[in-house]
C-alpha cells in the first residue's frame, strides 16, 4: 500500500513536466522576453562600439596634435642656445664706438657683424622666432621677468622702462622672458 507521501509525490508534476508546460502555454511569451533580452544586448553592443570609435578617434585627434606641437617647436631647445649667440653678436655692435665705426679699418668688421646680426633675425623669423617688445609697455607677467623696480616721475608704475636682456617667442610659446625694469611712484 502507498503512503501518503508517495501518493502525493506521484500526483505532482516534476520539474521537467512543468518547464514544457510552461514552455507549451507560453511560447510566445517566452519568444517575447527572448526578443527584448536580444534588443537591450543589441543596445550595449551598438553603445559599446561607438563608444570605442569615439575613443579611437579622440586618440588619433591627440596623436596629430602632439606629433605636429613636436614638429612645430621641435627647435626650442637649440633657439634657446642660440639666443645667447645673438644677445652676444648686440653686445659687441653696442660695444663698438662711433669713431671706430668711422674708421675705414674697422669698417668691414662692422659691416660684417651687421649682416650676420641681420641674417640671424631673418634665420629667427622664418622659424617663428619673433623678439618680444618691451619698452614703454605695461608688465605682463607671461611675456616680462621684473628684475627692478625704478622711481619715475614720467612712466606710470607697473610700466617698463628699462630693458636689461630681450625676450623671445616661439610662435604662440614664451622662449624666453624680458627681463625689465619697471616703473615705480618717485619717493
Amino acid at each position: 500500500m502507498m503512503t501518503e507521501d508517495e501518493k502525493t509525490q506521484d500526483a505532482a508534476p516534476t520539474a521537467e513536466e512543468v518547464r514544457n508546460e510552461t514552455a507549451q502555454d507560453a511560447p510566445e511569451v517566452a519568444a517575447h522576453d527572448r526578443v527584448a533580452e536580444l534588443e537591450a544586448e543589441l543596445a550595449e553592443a551598438k553603445s559599446a562600439t561607438l563608444y570605442a570609435r569615439a575613443e579611437a578617434q579622440n586618440l588619433l585627434r591627440r596623436a596629430q596634435k602632439e606629433a605636429e606641437d613636436a614638429r612645430t617647436y621641435a627647435a626650442t631647445g637649440f633657439a634657446r642656445d642660440i639666443l645667447s649667440v645673438a644677445d652676444n653678436l648686440t653686445r659687441a655692435l653696442s660695444a663698438i664706438p662711433d669713431d671706430l665705426r668711422a674708421d675705414d679699418k674697422m669698417k668691414g668688421l662692422v659691416t660684417g657683424l651687421e649682416a650676420t646680426g641681420r641674417e640671424l633675425d631673418s634665420v629667427f623669423a622664418r622659424h617663428g622666432i619673433s623678439k618680444i617688445s618691451a619698452l614703454g609697455e605695461t608688465l605682463d607677467p607671461n611675456r616680462h621677468q621684473a628684475m627692478m623696480e625704478v622711481p619715475s616721475t614720467d612712466a606710470e608704475p607697473g610700466t617698463i622702462v628699462q630693458e636689461i636682456q630681450s625676450g623671445y617667442m616661439i610662435r604662440d610659446r614664451l622662449l624666453r622672458p624680458a627681463l625689465v625694469g619697471v616703473a615705480k611712484k618717485a619717493e
